[in-house]
């Protein structure tokens, strides 16, 4: 018996730590054949060179797509996901997958579920269902309505994948595959960070020993301009608290440009005194330092996701994350320094929360290469309304 085909597209880095565990459990997996494409963001030096990562990890990529376009702004965001719908389809042809596995809501999962859809290929869906504001919830819900397996994260977003007209029998509750990862690193590392970790990032060291915050921040693609102001407000909070700080450097959405024109801005006026940066970290490492940090600071999905279940204090600014499904450990603030700074100074005074497993248990890949080595799916869609 022929194993079956399964074509995972990675795009970034958020994406990789999003389906890692899937991947490892269906290259392991008897029945199934893991195929897999890096795209986008995942093949550049500016973000990490994630596909360096994913080859040390012991993944072999079939094929690489440059497919970003420079510019990082609305217009370059609708033409990269043009130019990954163009490329894509040639890729999916000579693979001939049997399934195309594609993660959350990012411009580049779009494009790749919109050639394979066009195809006739089953399309598998990770972490649909879930809301959150901004352009990511309109493609994440747009995507389900073209996959026809899905594997959303929490009970709350399989409900509404069933509401959004898909079969149950094909909505599964698997968890996040991330939870997967940060379970496994819990489990199997003591924690400690050395001061040798600042050998992957640069800007002034500081003991690793002592309070630190994380900052991890990123565009907001209908607030497009404001990328400066936001990050600047938000490293003036930290500042004024007097923190130590680590922070990365953000994602390939429209508004990038301004979140790192915003950094340079503050190194150059020489405000970055026990600031480091990192244009990206291994999972291993930035869990760990979930662990360590007294608070997490920005409006990556991490401080929802990961930080319930580490425990990690957080601080969520803007509306990049509105609505989703949240735990006691995450406080809510706008854009203002002085709300932001406020709450970044009640959650070090909290500490670790307990441990809330919203996201799953730590199973979610194993449960998904079973599940896509037996389930039968027609690519004709049956929609119950």
């Amino acid at each position: 018996m022929s194993q079956k085909k399964i074509c995972v597209v990675i795009g970034s880095r958020a994406n990789y730590s999003s389906i890692k565990s899937a991947m490892r459990a269906i290259q392991n997996h008897p029945a199934l054949e893991l195929q897999l494409i890096v795209a986008a963001s995942a093949v550049l030096d500016r973000y990490g060179s994630v596909v360096n990562l994913i080859e040390q990890d012991g993944f072999k990529p079939h094929a690489r797509v440059t497919m970003l376009i420079e510019g990082e702004t609305p217009a370059t965001m609708a033409k990269s996901t043009g130019l990954g719908l163009i490329e894509l389809p040639t890729l999916f042809e000579q693979l001939a997958p049997d399934v195309v596995m594609t993660v959350g809501d990012r411009f580049e999962t779009m494009a790749t579920t919109l050639a394979a859809a066009y195809m006739n290929i089953p399309v598998a869906h990770t972490m649909g269902g879930e809301v959150s504001g901004t352009i990511d919830e309109s493609i994440r819900h747009a995507v389900t309505k073209f996959a026809h397996i899905h594997f959303p994260a929490s009970e709350g977003a399989k409900e509404r994948i069933i509401r959004l007209g898909e079969l149950p029998k094909h909505v599964h509750m698997v968890g996040c595959p991330r939870i997967d990862l940060v379970a496994d690193i819990l489990a199997n590392s003591n924690g400690k960070l050395n001061d040798h970790l600042f050998d992957l990032g640069v800007g002034e060291r500081f003991s690793i020993d002592e309070p630190f915050v994380l900052i991890s921040q990123h565009p907001v693609t209908t607030e497009y301009g404001a990328g400066e102001e936001q990050i600047t407000m938000t490293l003036e909070a930290v500042r004024e608290q007097g923190l130590a700080a680590i922070v990365l450097w953000p994602n390939s959405d429209a508004g990038s440009d301004d979140i790192s024109r915003g950094i340079r801005k503050w190194r150059e006026r020489k405000l970055d005194d026990r600031m480091h940066f990192f244009k990206n970290l291994p999972i291993e490492v930035y869990v760990n330092l979930m662990r360590a940090t007294a608070c997490l600071i920005g409006n990556s999905s991490s401080g929802i996701r990961e930080g319930a279940y580490v425990g990690t204090p957080v601080v969520n600014i803007g509306s990049r994350q509105n609505m989703r499904d949240r735990g006691e450990n995450v406080i809510e603030v706008p854009y203002n320094k002085g709300a932001i700074s406020k709450a970044i100074a009640k959650q070090v005074a909290h500490g670790r929360y307990t441990m809330n497993p919203i996201y799953g248990d730590g199973t979610a890949g194993i449960k998904i290469a079973d599940i896509l080595a037996t389930e039968q799916v027609d690519v004709q869609k049956c929609i119950t309304y």
